[in-house]
């Protein structure tokens, strides 16, 4: 297996240099330029690629269970092959540091292994079976069975804050892939190195799996130009995106905007608020603070799950836990940021919250050593400020959380139907709340996909029943999840087949069912 980088995008699998440009990679701690340099494509090459996935579509979707399992089981295989290159090159683009890309990489190789498993099973098949009833009264009833079938290619768009679980081989690869649906990908100019190294992984398994090249496209294009095209080009069906939400709703207003729309499944802002409820504190309240702030600065605040939001009681052991926050927030010391740019965000979304009447920065930690590492900062209002200005729910992308306190768990009602949708919202709590937290929880459901009590928002298991989702503007579609098994869904609709011959039936569902999946008859 190759680990040389070669700058090139790989299209119906083999490496083809671009022709719109270059880019290189940047070491974010340094503001070094690393080689090589990435070409990048044009839109004649981005047809190439989505024309071979097009072709590769009726194969790859063929594919039995064990033969689609095993391609994914190899990829992951291949992957942690590379897996010391992989993380050298992503610690040099990403400032992150080895442990959290090593971890990062098993995660991801699980997802995969996960996903296999996922197709051995079936179970995504979810098949339904009415059989017929020739001596119904009034009428007869046809015999219909449904099963899901693949979308069709895919788009993917890699996560500028996790360059493997969330890009080239990352869930929405992975589950696409489960699905049976290619993909291409268009790779984040952020860490193009990385990508690449992954990308030979995949390219390798789809060739000793004698799989269509076009099952798997790696791209390089100029920002939004290729980025918009592709989701344009008319043999795309879905599209998987992590970013900003300026960049999902043209994503998505590019998708609604076609001949025929397609399905956009964007994770795009939010804030995760936690709520801390009287009873949480008291002897834990030390403890908690350190949790919250470790939360808030891991990965230098650069996780979808980043606890940006805080509401404590008003009163003495509110303050004890602002106090404490405050201590440990001056106390922490700035991480190297993914990109210039992120830090520039960071920077200007700081500021912002700063200059708002009613809100008041109330710790700041040291900036680390080298270039984008600001320390974190902490913020403070009261509930009145934070209902009366829309502004303080704006996302600030990295170490930086705003607390609100309020005078009583019943004021907390009203301050959660104001929030905009979000992946995650967390309840710290104690047996002693339970009336308030049942009293919460209608709202939370309709607030975000994940509800937690207890524990923080940072970390996000990978299973079956995971849920990383939420409402508008967490993400596009809150119907589904970027993370687990469900994730699968996004990509395969429903077929029924009526009064079909035995012998002409798809394997899930013929009554033969050579691959055992489950299968409901008459809704058992």
């Amino acid at each position: 297996m190759t680990t040389t980088l070669n700058g090139q995008s790989l299209i119906n699998g083999e490496w083809i240099e671009g022709t719109e440009g270059d880019i290189r990679a940047l070491d974010p701690s340094t503001e070094e330029n690393l080689d090589p340099v990435f070409t990048l494509i044009g839109p004649d090459q981005l047809d190439d690629a989505t024309r071979a996935a097009e072709q590769a579509f009726p194969e790859y979707s063929a594919t039995e269970p064990e033969a689609r399992a095993r391609f994914l089981d190899r990829i992951a295989d291949n992957l942690e092959a590379l897996r010391e290159d992989v993380v050298d090159r992503a610690r040099r683009e990403t400032g992150l540091t080895e442990a959290r890309l090593n971890g990062e990489l098993t995660r991801t190789a699980n997802q995969l292994r996960l996903f296999a498993g996922v197709v051995r099973s079936g179970s995504f098949h979810r098949v339904r079976i009415d059989p017929a009833q020739p001596d119904r009264k009034p009428a007869p009833r046809a015999d219909i069975r449904q099963r899901m079938v693949p979308l069709g290619p895919v788009a993917v768009f890699g996560a500028s804050n996790f360059p493997l679980a969330f890009s080239t081989a990352g869930g929405d690869t992975a589950s696409a892939l489960a699905a049976g649906c290619p993909v291409v990908f268009k790779a984040h100019n952020a860490h193009p190195g990385t990508a690449e190294l992954v990308a030979q992984a995949i390219h390798d398994a789809v060739t000793q799996e004698g799989l269509p090249g076009g099952t798997f496209s790696l791209v390089y294009g100029p920002g939004a130009k290729i980025g918009q095209r592709l989701v344009a080009d008319p043999r795309i069906t879905a599209v998987g995106f992590t970013g900003s939400r300026s960049g999902g709703l043209a994503i998505a207003r590019t998708a609604f905007e076609r001949p025929s729309p397609i399905p956009v499944y964007a994770e795009m802002s939010s804030i995760n608020p936690v709520i801390v409820l009287p009873g949480a504190l008291g002897s834990a309240t030390s403890s908690l603070a350190e949790a919250f702030v470790g939360s808030v600065t891991g990965s230098s605040g650069q996780l979808c799950t980043q606890p940006g939001l805080v509401f404590v009681p008003e009163g003495p052991e509110g303050d004890e836990f602002v106090s404490r926050a405050v201590e440990h927030i001056d106390a922490s010391t700035g991480q190297t940021m993914l990109t210039p740019s992120i830090a520039s965000s960071w920077a200007s979304g700081v500021e912002n919250l700063s200059g708002q009447d009613g809100v008041d920065v109330i710790a700041r930690g040291s900036a680390g050593e080298g270039a984008n590492a600001p320390g974190p900062v902490l913020f403070r209002t009261d509930a009145e400020t934070f209902l009366a200005n829309g502004e303080l729910q704006k996302e600030i992308f990295g170490a930086a959380s705003l607390i609100v306190r309020y005078a009583e768990p019943a004021s907390l009602e009203e301050l959660v139907a104001a929030l905009e949708g979000q992946l995650t919202v967390t309840v710290q709590a104690s047996p002693s709340d339970r009336d308030d937290v049942a009293a919460l929880r209608p709202r939370l459901e309709r607030l975000a996909g994940r509800i937690l009590y207890g524990g923080w928002p940072t970390g996000v298991e990978v299973g079956h029943a995971m849920v990383h989702g939420g409402p508008f503007p967490a993400t596009s579609d809150a119907r589904t999840t970027s993370v687990g098994t469900l994730a699968i869904e996004r990509f395969l609709r429903p077929v029924a087949y009526q009064d079909f011959p035995e012998d002409l039936l798809p394997a899930p569902v013929s009554d033969a069912n050579p691959w055992s999946v489950g299968q409901s008859v008459d809704g058992k």
